[in-house]
């Protein structure tokens, strides 16, 4: 009778463990990838790297909108307008039918993963959900100039208490983002955050002209402050050719929309807009708790903040040039990773006379036309005395989010399962 009451805790324990797993984690796309009428939702989410903000996260609702309702709804739109309006439609709570309907006749409000971007105005990152009775459940953004008059339509898929996917008819209008916004200005976004050498240095060698063009289709850029042009070890423009200058230019920009979410989980090399081989040109990406480290092979850079974030283009400010080994393996030793430490009046470094660049080292950008750029002389090499200006972006907001952790889904999903079996294995073990 002993060993038969073993068996059926075991035999609990092992499905306890399976059930555990299953629901632990989640991934969006996947589920969204087993409906056919969601594709073009699901693909939105891919292009705007909301999938990777939603499978982080635990205890949220994804309100879906099928493809004939999608299309319309994007249409004409860019991403960094598609971006925002569907982050509406993204509630930090789990709600399925049971919990909709305990609203009772009356309505509640719900916040979206638009409010944790930090770009929300009044309670535009809010969803007020209505209990309109007879089975019918309204959603509508809470700004008051909004309207209120999506219909839930039906459940497409629950994982209790982790994930909810309900279907909705409309999608949630939010006035205040459905204007577009102006094209990035580079210029004024870089010299407001002091990164005004590395401006100038964009602008003298065409390389800037470069940047906008690919930023039609997809780009981040990481840009490098004026104090990090003056720190021992940077390096000296007077040594470099016109082609490796443009290259190291290039080196700093990515032909691709990478948000800091994103960012962080990004395990493979980074191909650059200097990259023209397998392997060449690239930098590794490293987490040091809540530090991100941009590792070139030479020297380690680390991001300070990000500067902008408006799809199909996010900018981040480092504090080091990033050096890569086809340039500098030669030149110097490779350094460990450590926090600089910045003069607390940064000297501007002169930038070298407008001219046009030489042949970039890319492999999509159009050439430059023009005569050769003057090299700037080399930088002044000033030990710093204090510590960097800036820092991690701002974290989501603490009441709209309570239930979230920054654990990504690959890493957090079987835990749980793994000790039980663990102490399955070890009774097993004792008593049979």
């Amino acid at each position: 009778m002993y060993p038969l009451r073993l068996r059926i805790i075991v035999l609990t324990l092992w499905f306890i463990a399976a059930a555990v797993s299953s629901v632990s984690g989640h991934n969006i796309t996947d589920i969204l990838s087993e409906f056919p009428e969601y594709s073009v939702f699901n693909d939105y989410l891919t292009q705007t790297r909301l999938d990777d903000e939603i499978n982080r996260r635990e205890t949220i609702t994804v309100l879906v909108l099928n493809n004939s309702v999608m299309t319309k709804f994007v249409a004409n739109q860019s991403l960094s307008v598609v971006k925002p309006a569907l982050s509406i439609h993204v509630l930090l709570d789990y709600f399925d039918m049971a919990k909709l309907l305990t609203i009772g006749g009356g309505s509640m409000i719900s916040t979206t993963l638009y409010q944790t971007t930090g770009n929300a105005a009044g309670s535009t990152g809010f969803v007020n959900i209505t209990d309109l009775k007879g089975g019918k459940i309204e959603f509508g953004s809470a700004d008051k100039e909004s309207k209120i008059e999506s219909l839930y339509t039906k459940s497409v898929k629950e994982f209790p208490y982790n994930i909810s996917v309900l279907e909705i008819n409309s999608p949630i209008i939010n006035l205040e983002i459905l204007p577009k916004p102006s094209d990035v200005n580079f210029s004024t976004l870089l010299d407001a955050v002091r990164c005004r050498t590395f401006l100038k240095l964009l602008k003298s060698t065409g390389v800037l002209d470069i940047y906008k063009k690919v930023a039609e289709q997809a780009l981040t850029v990481f840009a490098p402050t004026d104090l990090a042009f003056k720190y021992t070890g940077a390096p000296d423009l007077n040594n470099l050719t016109n082609a490796e200058l443009v290259s190291l230019l290039l080196y700093h920009a990515i032909p691709s929309y990478v948000p800091e979410i994103t960012l962080e989980n990004e395990k493979d090399p980074m191909p650059t807009l200097a990259t023209n081989n397998a392997g060449k040109f690239a930098f590794t990406i490293q987490t040091y708790g809540n530090s991100l480290m941009l590792n070139s092979g030479v020297d380690d850079s680390r991001v300070l903040k990000m500067v902008s974030d408006a799809v199909p283009v996010c900018i981040f400010m480092i504090d080091k040039v990033l050096l890569p080994m086809e340039l500098f393996a030669k030149r110097r030793a490779p350094a460990t990773a450590s926090p600089p430490a910045p003069e607390s009046s940064p000297p501007s470094v002169s930038a070298p006379a407008p001219g046009s660049s030489p042949t970039p080292i890319a492999p999509s950008p159009a050439h430059i036309a023009g005569t050769q750029p003057v090299i700037p002389p080399p930088a002044p090499t000033i030990p710093p005395d204090s510590s960097p200006v800036g820092g991690a972006p701002p974290a989501d907001n603490p009441t709209a989010d309570m239930g979230s952790n920054n654990v990504s889904g690959g890493d957090r999903r079987k835990v749980p399962a793994i000790f039980l079996v663990l102490v399955i294995v070890s009774i097993s073990g004792i008593f049979f």
